[in-house]
């Protein structure tokens, strides 16, 4: 399964960006950013699938919050990150 992780400079943020994902209906998980992509070691990020990525990024553009970085998972468990 393919999704996107929407990295975030703390977990207030975090917690901010899967409520306005919430609230415009888009479902999205809070988890710890891997070690591998963000070295400050206390970024969050949240979890959103493939098909939501634009809707997403539409809505925090609105909520003013804007994603530190994104990156791609995919099943296999590599990533890369997305240039926006």
């Amino acid at each position: 399964m393919v999704y996107y992780l929407i990295v975030c400079r703390s977990l207030t943020y975090a917690q901010r960006t899967e409520q306005v994902l919430a609230r415009a209906g888009i479902t999205a998980h809070i988890m710890r950013a891997p070690k591998s992509i963000d070295s400050e070691g206390c970024s969050h990020g949240v979890k959103v699938a493939e098909r939501n990525l634009s809707a997403a990024l539409t809505a925090l553009a609105r909520a003013d919050l804007s994603p530190k970085r994104v990156f791609i998972f995919y099943g296999d468990g590599s990533y890369r990150e997305v240039l926006l």
